[in-house]
């Protein structure tokens, strides 16, 4: 009884937060002029793709569902990346942004194709650089309109991220890469429930760019030996997960130690 009340008047308390700052608008003048120039850039590089590329048959040109949607993919595109390397890179960073942005599933296809398509050292850097980018747009998009979302569809698991973040302001980096890491909480949800749990964006942004190497490297690698891969199962073995969360322990004691001492 007493968990199940709290948990409700936790969110209510966060809601009647969130009423009384309506009068202001909730993004400042930089956050306004980033997310405007993600967007501008997002329109601009898909219409310089289209009026770049050769006249041909795109029907093959769709968001991969499956490793076999993703098979043919890679096929078709690696006769265009040779002869239209920048295109097809602006292609790629465009989609994976409005993916992410618009929580659209399916990024873990695009992070295999980045390292089939470019190796892993280009394949890590581009998927990192669009993730970041990608999570930032939610950001500031779920800053705007996203908290009747939140509120509805993750009420328990923001009470949680709420009260964790709260607890853990001095060490807030620490927590949000450890976050970002393991697999404790999605990564949609992160991207959605940060604004609304007040994480400053630059804390959000390092915790992104830095808590998301490890992963990606994984899948980029992965994309190699597309090949070979029966299942998305295949990707995360008991090694690198343990990895991964070996990662995570280790960004997250220093506010441990620190808590102790205090």
């Amino acid at each position: 009884m007493g968990k199940g009340d709290d948990s409700g008047g936790d969110v209510k308390v966060v809601g009647a937060e969130v009423g009384s700052d309506n009068s202001k608008f909730p993004l400042s003048f930089w956050e306004v002029t980033l997310a405007s120039t993600v967007v501008l850039g997002f329109l601009f590089g898909l219409l310089a793709v289209y009026l770049t590329m050769p006249a041909s048959d795109y029907s093959f040109l769709k968001l991969p569902r499956s490793l076999q949607d993703l098979r043919i993919l890679r096929v078709h595109l690696e006769d265009y990346t040779s002869d239209y390397t920048a295109q097809v890179l602006l292609g790629y960073c465009m989609v994976y942004i409005f993916m992410q942005t618009f929580m659209i599933p399916g990024t873990v296809f695009m992070s295999l194709l980045a390292g089939s398509l470019f190796g892993v050292f280009k394949g890590v850097a581009l998927v990192v650089f669009n993730a970041t980018a990608g999570a930032s747009s939610c950001f500031f998009l779920s800053k705007l309109i996203g908290r009747p979302l939140v509120f509805s569809l993750w009420p328990d698991k923001l009470q949680f991220f709420q009260n964790q973040v709260a607890k853990r302001r001095e060490g807030l980096l620490n927590y949000m890469l450890f976050l970002r890491l393991t697999p404790t909480l999605p990564n949609t949800f992160i991207n959605v429930a940060s604004p609304i749990v007040d994480v400053p964006y630059r804390i959000f942004f390092l915790a992104t760019s830095i808590g998301l190497i490890p992963a990606a490297y994984v899948t980029v690698r992965a994309g190699l030996v597309l090949g070979e891969l029966r299942s998305l199962g295949d990707l995360y073995d008991f090694n690198s997960i343990a990895t991964l969360f070996f990662i995570g322990v280790v960004s997250i004691t220093p506010t441990l130690v620190s808590k102790s001492k205090s």
